[in-house]
């Protein structure tokens, strides 16, 4: 059974920084791509970031480029999002996402965890 956690959310005020961890089992997580997605209050969910599987490619929303890096370690089953210069738009419930591509998603995904950006 695949399972995807997330952990690491919380509030932050803007311009602050979180690092989100999504620890994967149930999956043999080196052949897998992976991706973070979030969630705002009445919007659809959206792509955040995605990291491929073996060269380590990334592909990012325009809206978080430059402030937010994706990374994966093989060796923990765990893939994380480095979120720095927050901003209030930034609030949404952030979802792990596995298998998949480089810009399309799989089909298993986290429960996922809050992120506040508020002063």
């Amino acid at each position: 059974q695949v399972q995807l956690v997330e952990s690491g959310g919380g509030l932050v005020q803007p311009g602050g920084s979180l690092r989100l961890s999504c620890a994967a089992s149930g999956i043999i997580f080196s052949g897998y791509a992976m991706g973070w997605y979030r969630q705002a209050p009445g919007k659809q969910r959206e792509l955040v970031a995605r990291i491929s599987v073996t060269d380590r490619r990334t592909n990012y929303a325009d809206s978080v480029k430059d402030r937010f890096t994706i990374s994966r370690d093989n060796t923990k089953n765990t893939v994380y999002l480095q979120m720095n210069n927050l901003k209030p738009e930034d609030t949404a419930v952030y979802f792990c996402n596995a298998g998949g591509g480089l810009t399309l998603s799989g089909n298993h995904w986290g429960q996922g965890t809050q992120v506040t950006v508020s002063s």
